[in-house]
């Protein structure tokens, strides 16, 4: 979560909304926002992190571990249609890519707007590919049009 908050302004900069969720109380939250994150990054988190001491929706999402008890590193990258676009699910002892998901969000914001298809890798300014035509009626195709509930990229674990 460290390195988001880092990088929070690029999220801003192209229009992703953040959210973390974890199993932590809301005072577990705060307490390292206070010690730990406000250290690290000017201002701390300016997302919200919500808790979920249940898991209720670390297992609506599949990162919920009912026997720790704890959330594995999930990322969400659902669009402004409530369309998941793709998720990523990691081991508790590896962190993510932050610079990865910015691409990727780059890359479907890309898609959205034009109809492009993205290669492997690419960056803003990069050639595209061809498409299928406007991004706009062909974005319920993507994964399968595999339905979910926001419009935002959800950070767990």
């Amino acid at each position: 979560m460290a390195a988001v908050a880092v990088k929070y302004p690029a999220f801003q900069e192209i229009g992703a909304e953040i959210l973390t969720i974890s199993v932590d109380t809301p005072a577990t939250h705060q307490d390292w926002q206070e010690r730990e994150l406000s250290r690290m990054v000017p201002g701390g988190a300016r997302y919200p992190m919500l808790s979920d001491p249940e898991g209720k929706i670390g297992s609506q999402y599949g990162v919920y571990d009912p026997d720790k008890k704890v959330d594995l590193r999930g990322q969400f990258i659902i669009d402004p249609e409530g369309i998941l676009q793709a998720l990523e699910v990691l081991g508790i002892p590896v962190g993510r890519d932050v610079s990865e998901l910015l691409r990727e969000l780059r890359a479907f914001r890309q898609h959205r707007q034009t109809g492009e298809l993205i290669p492997c890798g690419w960056q803003p300014g990069k050639p595209t590919l061809p498409g299928r035509g406007g991004g706009e009626k062909n974005r319920r195709q993507d994964l399968g049009g595999l339905e979910a509930q926001k419009r935002l990229l959800v950070s767990m674990g």
